[in-house]
């Protein structure tokens, strides 16, 4: 399934995104290679599948990130049968929050 964006280009993108040190390099590096738009269109899909993971309801994810039913079940689907992306960024997220608190 990997296959469909496997290619030297992409190889390359996420070679460089895996140099970035921090949010403010992220910002930077996000800023110059994406619109505005793209930028708000990849953390909107990140936000609906971290809300689903919290079972919220559709109608709950559309009015909290303005996503169309179609984002979400799309969204829905990667979560639940897709090549894992989402479910393994997302755990390690909640890890990580997790051991925030916990030192708090």
């Amino acid at each position: 399934m990997l296959e469909k964006i496997k290619g030297e280009q992409t190889d390359q993108l996420f070679r460089a995104m895996l140099e970035l040190k921090d949010l403010e390099e992220c910002y930077a590096f996000f800023d110059d290679l994406c619109t505005i738009g793209e930028v708000q269109s990849l953390s909107q899909r990140l936000d609906v599948a971290v809300k689903l993971k919290k079972k919220y309801t559709y109608d709950k994810i559309q009015n909290k990130t303005g996503a169309s039913t179609a984002t979400i079940s799309r969204i829905r689907r990667c979560v639940d049968y897709g090549s894992g992306g989402y479910n393994l960024i997302l755990d390690r997220l909640n890890e990580k929050q997790n051991d925030s608190a916990d030192k708090n």
